[in-house]
């Protein structure tokens, strides 16, 4: 696997001892939970991207989705220019 045998894993290991010292379990813990997690990150996207594929696939089936009248409507919220003038500036700059 990508060219490195056990002469250079040995060499490897040496240098992680002289670098981590008695912190190496600590790091090599702490490395680990961290590719787990974005493991289960990677999982999550490609699980999001597949749901959005396999409803885009029911939505685009039927014409027009059924809408309750009962639903809230949303809409984006609306800009109110401010009712102040503009402070001034501090006199010194750095």
């Amino acid at each position: 696997m990508f060219g490195i045998g056990p002469p250079e894993m040995i060499i490897v290991g040496i240098i992680a001892l002289l670098l981590f010292g008695k912190r190496l379990p600590e790091v090599a813990r702490s490395l680990g939970k961290g590719i787990v997690e974005f493991k289960k990150g990677m999982n999550g996207i490609e699980d999001d991207l597949h749901n959005a594929g396999s409803q885009s696939t029911k939505s685009s089936a039927s014409s027009r989705p059924n809408v309750d009248n009962d639903e809230q409507t949303w809409s984006a919220p609306r800009f109110e220019p401010p009712t102040s003038a503009p402070q001034a500036e501090s006199e010194t700059h750095v």
